[in-house]
């Protein structure tokens, strides 16, 4: 019955996608489709069961073309983004913040090898520093904290974009690079060699962690239900299980317009 209800969601609405019989999870690639999935597919079966539809996760080569799925191709119906991804999601394609990760905001870190002599972050003057994606949340707060200590990010230091928050890390690590940068939970979840071998320089401020959002075109009923079962994992035995496997307490509200203090960080991704 579910299913004859969202093809009706998607035939009803015309700024949506093709009609079709299953719901699209997009998911942002904040590290490899192999990890991504190993990560989160539990998830994303999880709510396919108590939904009663089938629900596909899908991401994209890079964070350009994820967003450009998002906002142009209209492909996704439900979205795990970062925080100022979902802000540019809500302005440009009508997306709603239904629930987000209960869990303290999210922080990115600045890490040298354990023997550096690099001990502040103006010691990065002159420095090869390793980051995410150019448009990531975590380039996006390293870029202000480096601000903030009057380094120009773009002049004082080397910026060297890598594909994965793993890969920034190892790329300091391995000493290809004199600093890496990549968010705090993902750091504390390096291979235990890699976290003896290095060591914390700097801290960032702390942005609101991710939000789940739905397209505009879904049905409300559906969107309510949606949020719902995200709500409920905590209350049962298998979305304990699977929350524990992501290392999350579970979900809580949030508001569409709860992200709105993100506005400094669109520019750079509104940039041609």
């Amino acid at each position: 019955m579910l299913l004859g209800a969202l093809l009706l969601v998607a035939t009803a609405a015309a700024a949506g996608p093709a009609p079709r019989d299953h719901l699209v999870f997009g998911f942002l690639p904040i590290v490899s489709p192999e990890r991504l999935v190993r990560r989160f597919a539990p998830l994303v079966e999880y709510l396919s069961q108590r939904l009663g539809a089938e629900v596909r996760m899908e991401t994209a080569p890079d964070f350009s073309e994820f967003l450009r799925r998002t906002h142009e191709a209209k492909r996704y119906d439900l979205l795990f983004t970062a925080p100022h991804f979902y802000y540019l999601a809500q302005r440009r394609a009508g997306y709603r913040a239904l629930v987000r990760v209960d869990l303290p905001g999210m922080q990115a870190v600045i890490v040298v090898p354990k023997a550096s002599p690099v001990r502040t972050v103006a010691d990065l003057r002159g420095r090869r520093l390793a980051t995410v994606d150019p448009l990531a949340l975590a380039t996006a707060l390293v870029r202000a904290r480096l601000r903030r200590e009057g380094l120009d990010p773009d002049r004082d230091l080397s910026l060297v974009a890598t594909p994965s928050h793993n890969a920034s890390l190892l790329s300091a690590y391995q000493g290809r690079t004199d600093a890496a940068s990549l968010m705090l939970p993902l750091y504390r979840r390096a291979a235990p060699e890699v976290l003896a071998g290095t060591r914390i320089v700097a801290t960032t401020e702390t942005g609101h962690h991710m939000p789940v959002s739905v397209a505009p075109w879904l049905d409300d009923a559906l969107v309510a239900r949606i949020r719902a079962v995200l709500l409920g994992m905590a209350g049962d035995a298998t979305g304990r299980a699977i929350l524990a496997r992501l290392d999350w307490p579970g979900f809580t509200p949030a508001g569409p317009h709860d992200y709105d203090d993100l506005d400094w960080a669109v520019p750079r991704l509104e940039a041609p």
